[in-house]
């Protein structure tokens, strides 16, 4: 076992002596050393039930005769960090979870490892950790926030985050702004829809590095602590057997993982981390292979912001193995942590309560849920979350409005300075440019709020699941490094056409030359963690990585 470089000789005296200064025993010195690595606090609505289910996953690994070492991880809820500097560093915690396992996993030398977390960069991090480890491992996720009513309206955080634009606008009254502000996250867990967190809770369990069930159990269910329980029990069984993440995930895992994002209509956040997590293996994901799978796969499932159903009611329906066995023939049959093929898996699926998951026969839409654009206004590629967008916005042309940070835009929009017609163009927000990338949830929300149907909004930052209609992110190359979005001016035109893949600056090159010769980049000064960040990130095409 690994753990018998830190508790095996004369030699290693002190380091036992330490060892049971925790409360070990001899006994325990001949047992598995399992991290479990928890990603609990008591800020992010995601994780304050994680210690419960930690203690489940405890409890599970003591069970089958391991001894777990906890230990903890930071987590960001986007949501509070949404609209201020604090966004800036939401992406950029994605690293520094990844690198602060691996630092705990290999300075204590543990033989396995459960990772404990939800919400958006967390799970992201904590697989890139799980993969560049490769030692036996188990993810656990936390689970989706269950929602409220107000009325006869189901409602989630897109609500209340909406409610703003809607109050400005007179629609709706202070007395049911302040209904939203109660209860539209009424509960513990990951936000209600099909935002970046539960995404990739989906995809996680997709990948197979999760147990069936994991990503749509509600937090804070005796199912999630019975399935916590049942995972602290397999990673025991992986040490044993030696079963590492590299003799389970392949590149036909991530293909998988990418064909249910297109059947579900997921995050475009994914096209950000699914590299990044593929990376950590030795596998290279490219944009055009999220196209080439979204053109050939259905998209099965509307889910919030798309609809009102939220992951409690795929939950009802099926969870993931119900997807995949109505839409058995877009995946590969690929092994899971588990030990079951997902296959297998998916043959005992079955619905327990409404059915809100369609034939492949009969899709929502042909296509698949996320979309990715190429012109010369993204040479490099861009993002855009096709499903949440209506049918007459798939295709669009509108004079661009100009705005070099968030702030200015929101207020712009909320002044009633932005019309139907216009492209809202928010730049400098890209990887290195902000830096961190921050998400644009609250201009896309007070655009909605506003009751704006006809504005789309581009940017080189990127959006919260949470964002729906027209809205094209991760804009490459980005505007800190001269892309062309940098050269963008006010009454531009700029042409969209999501069915043919374009977004089209519609401008001369060679007014787009003399553009260039003028342009200068913005410099802001960075210091700390930030700074490093700025210089070592990649474009967002490459998943925003370290180089």
């Amino acid at each position: 076992m690994r753990s018998d470089e830190i508790k095996r000789g004369i030699e290693r005296t002190a380091h036992r002596a330490l060892l049971k200064a925790t409360g070990l025993t001899d006994e325990d010195m001949d047992k598995p050393f399992i991290g479990v690595a928890n990603a609990y606090n008591n800020i992010v609505p995601g994780h304050m039930l994680l210690d419960r289910i930690s203690d489940a996953v405890k409890e599970g690994i003591a069970s089958a005769g391991g001894v777990a070492f906890e230990f903890g991880v930071i987590g960001i809820c986007d949501g509070i960090a949404m609209g201020h500097d604090g966004m800036r560093f939401a992406l950029p915690s994605r690293e520094l979870i990844a690198d602060s396992i691996e630092a705990m996993v290999q300075a204590h030398c543990f033989d396995g490892l459960v990772v404990v977390g939800s919400c958006d960069k967390i799970v992201p991090g904590m697989l890139m950790a799980m993969l560049r480890l490769d030692i036996p491992a188990i993810a656990v996720t936390g689970g989706p926030m269950l929602a409220e009513r107000i009325g006869e309206k189901v409602v989630t955080i897109k609500t209340a985050f909406e409610a703003a634009g809607e109050y400005k606008a007179g629609r709706i009254s202070e007395e049911e702004l302040k209904l939203y502000e109660d209860y539209c996250a009424a509960y513990c867990g990951s936000c209600q829809g099909l935002y970046t967190a539960n995404t990739m809770q989906i995809l996680t369990e997709t990948l197979g590095l999760s147990l069936p069930y994991c990503s749509t159990s509600p937090c804070g269910s005796s199912r999630k602590l019975r399935i916590a329980k049942e995972s602290g029990k397999r990673v025991v069984e992986l040490v044993k057997r030696g079963i590492k993440p590299s003799d389970i995930i392949t590149e036909e895992s991530f293909r998988n993982a990418i064909t249910m994002d297109m059947l579900i209509g997921g995050s475009t956040n994914t096209v950000l981390h699914l590299p990044a997590i593929a990376r950590e293996a030795g596998i290279e994901l490219s944009l055009d292979v999220f196209d080439e799978i979204s053109r050939k796969t259905p998209h099965i499932v509307s889910l919030d912001p798309a609809s009102e159903y939220t992951i409690a009611d795929l939950d009802e329906s099926g969870g993931v193995p119900m997807l995949i066995q109505r839409a058995k023939k877009y995946f590969s049959n690929e092994l899971t942590i588990s030990g079951l093929r997902i296959y297998d898996i998916a043959t005992k699926a079955f619905v327990r309560g409404r059915d809100i998951i369609r034939e492949v026969t009969n899709p929502i839409h042909k296509e698949g849920g996320i979309a990715i654009l190429y012109g010369n206004l993204a040479e490099k590629g861009c993002v855009v979350k096709a499903a949440a967008v209506k049918e007459d916005m798939l295709r669009f042309e509108g004079e661009a409005k100009v705005f070099d940070s968030e702030q200015e835009a929101l207020k712009a929009i909320l002044n009633s300075e932005v019309e139907d017609g216009n492209v809202v163009v928010i730049r400098y927000m890209g990887p290195k440019g902000a830096p961190g990338m921050p998400e644009m949830l609250l201009p896309t929300a007070a655009i909605a709020g506003m009751g704006l149907s006809r504005v789309a909004l581009i940017t080189d930052g990127r959006f919260s699941g949470a964002t729906r209609g027209p809205c094209i992110g991760h804009i490459s190359p980005e505007a800190a490094v001269g892309g062309n979005i940098a050269l963008v001016e006010d009454g531009d035109v700029i042409s969209i056409d999501i069915p043919a893949r374009r977004i089209e600056l519609k401008v001369d090159n060679n007014v787009l030359e003399e553009r260039r010769k003028k342009w200068k980049p913005k410099e802001k000064k960075l210091t700390g963690y930030l700074a490093r960040y700025a210089k070592l990130v990649s474009g967002a095409e490459k998943g925003a990585v370290f180089e």
